[in-house]
């Protein structure tokens, strides 16, 4: 295992830690995965987030052998999802699934999250949708989540929980976050008479505006990794 890698890893569990803490995940029950060049990294199940270390983390082939992986415990049990989405969008880097209680409470309602505020922009497109129910674990669900994600980064699970996307780890985990924060937003409109919702053509604008929104590197960093690049000669000029 290579130092990337190994970062990777620690990103997976840090990340795992961090959804728990944040308050958009109890326990295990939600799961992350990342990809690495051809294979993909997923939290083993039913492991305390605590107890993980980088070696637990199991791998698999996004492409070739279907379902195939390699490690010491069990990949998620929600695998096939995280896979499928890897396999069938490659911008993905990353994949967050949680089980975030306002957003979780409005996929058990099937209601999906309309254009409340500007942040459903977020999603891609005006709403995020709700999937219909399939049991966990399956390939039903899995179909199911790539419909519901058709042309968004994210969707509901009826009845279950929260699947959030994006090009890394910190993206895909932002994304839940917002997903929470807009569902609880929503949730509270509903007790006092409903919300006021934005126009598909605002929110299309906002899209626009969003395609370089959300959690960046330091300008410092940035600099930092550019220098890096650079060829040894130009850089001692």
């Amino acid at each position: 295992m290579n130092k990337d890698e190994l970062e990777l890893r620690k990103g997976i569990i840090a990340a795992c830690r961090a959804m728990n803490s944040l308050g958009v995940n109890q326990g295990t029950s939600g799961n992350i995965s990342a990809r690495y060049h051809d294979v993909m990294l997923i939290t083993p199940s039913g492991v305390p987030y605590e107890d993980l270390k980088p070696t637990d983390i199991a791998t698999m082939p996004i492409k070739g052998e279907y379902g195939s992986w390699k490690g010491p415990l069990n990949p998620s049990s929600e695998w096939r999802f995280h896979l499928d989405i890897m396999r069938s969008r490659p911008e993905v880097g990353s994949v967050v699934h949680t089980h975030s209680t306002y957003a979780t409470t409005l996929a058990i309602c099937g209601k999906e999250i309309p254009a409340i505020h500007y942040m459903v922009a977020a999603a891609g497109g005006p709403n995020i949708r709700v999937a219909p129910y399939a049991t966990y674990g399956t390939p039903e669900l899995s179909e199911l989540a790539l419909k519901a994600l058709e042309g968004r980064t994210c969707c509901l699970l009826r009845n279950h929980g929260v699947i959030a996307t994006g090009a890394t780890i910190k993206r895909a985990l932002w994304l839940a976050v917002e997903i929470e924060t807009l569902a609880r937003q929503y949730y509270l409109s509903l007790t006092i008479g409903g919300a006021q919702i934005l126009p598909d053509d605002e929110i299309s604008r906002v899209v626009e505006k969003f395609k370089n929104y959300g959690p960046k590197a330091k300008p410092t960093a940035l600099k930092e990794a550019a220098a890096k690049s650079k060829p040894a000669a130009k850089r001692r000029k």
